[in-house]
């Protein structure tokens, strides 16, 4: 494993923050199977992750002090190691998109345009929003909520597709994907616990985060595309072969990442939904003890 492992425990919360320090050097440019529309695939979603992972910070952090959950303790602590654990998957991501942008690749534009995107979302949801007596800060979070969710789906799924672990052929990509999955389902009921806590279980917070998911997913699918087409015009790639790795790989009936997320992101609309309802635990163990990672 190229990284240089420390891990924390963040104020006692029931999991770590591990400081990974990836070296992204010696990455191969095409590092994922050779491919080049699999590689700018993972490519256009790691744009995704710097502005992505400081919004969903700056939304927790700004209602943790809410009177509602200020004086639970064990949620703070578990606020805490979720900063913690969001702000590592930031530097890591920004190290990989520095090491494909020395490539050639333009990704500091597409990091700019995710911001741009996010900003922009969540001041027109919050001004349509605002006559019902919804605020930023519901806006901010709910979207957070529902984008956690994808994301603890989305690293359910590199964790158990075969197919995907396989494709992954270089040893510092591969680790760094799987270490950020295993987080993202160590801490995927934070939000949550913190959306609920501040905003209740009733029918308008059901409707807040639901509505919520299919406005995040459309605008995630769109904003990902695109960067994934510009990646590929780019670089001389948009082509057939390349349209098909990636079709194959992401929308594949019967392996493809994305389809395979679908049961899981439908639980969502359960009005009992918990994340927590999905066990990952021992698919966590089993993983954390693959990378040598110490038990917590």
């Amino acid at each position: 494993m190229n990284a240089k492992v420390n891990i924390t425990n963040r104020a006692g919360a029931s999991f770590p923050v591990r400081r990974m320090n990836f070296d992204f050097n010696n990455v191969p440019e095409y590092w994922m199977n050779g491919s080049v529309g699999l590689t700018h695939f993972m490519t256009a979603l790691s744009a995704l992750f710097p502005a992505g992972e400081k919004f969903f910070i700056d939304s927790v952090r700004a209602v943790r002090n809410h009177p509602a959950i200020k004086e639970n303790q064990e949620l703070q602590k578990e606020i805490s190691a979720f900063i913690g654990q969001e702000a590592m998957h930031t530097q890591e991501h920004v190290g990989f998109n520095a090491a494909a942008q020395r490539y050639g690749h333009d990704v500091d534009t597409l990091d700019k345009h995710t911001d741009t995107v996010i900003q922009t979302a969540r001041k027109v949801f919050a001004f349509v929003g605002k006559p019902f007596g919804i605020t930023q800060e519901m806006v901010d979070l709910t979207a957070t909520t529902a984008l956690e969710h994808f994301t603890a789906t989305i690293a359910s799924q590199l964790l158990t597709n075969q197919n995907i672990q396989e494709l992954m052929q270089d040893e510092t990509m591969k680790t760094m994907w799987l270490w950020h999955a295993i987080e993202e389902n160590e801490h995927k009921a934070v939000a949550y616990d913190v959306f609920e806590g501040v905003f209740g279980k009733g029918l308008k917070s059901y409707l807040l985060r639901t509505s919520s998911l299919l406005a995040a997913m459309l605008t995630l699918f769109f904003v990902q595309n695109y960067f994934l087409l510009r990646l590929l015009r780019q670089d001389q790639q948009l082509n057939f072969s390349s349209i098909k790795s990636i079709y194959e790989y992401a929308y594949s009936p019967s392996k493809g990442i994305i389809t395979g997320m679908g049961k899981e992101m439908l639980m969502y609309f359960k009005p009992s939904f918990h994340p927590n309802d999905l066990d990952t635990v021992s698919l966590l163990e089993t993983w954390k003890a693959k990378l040598g990672f110490k038990a917590f």
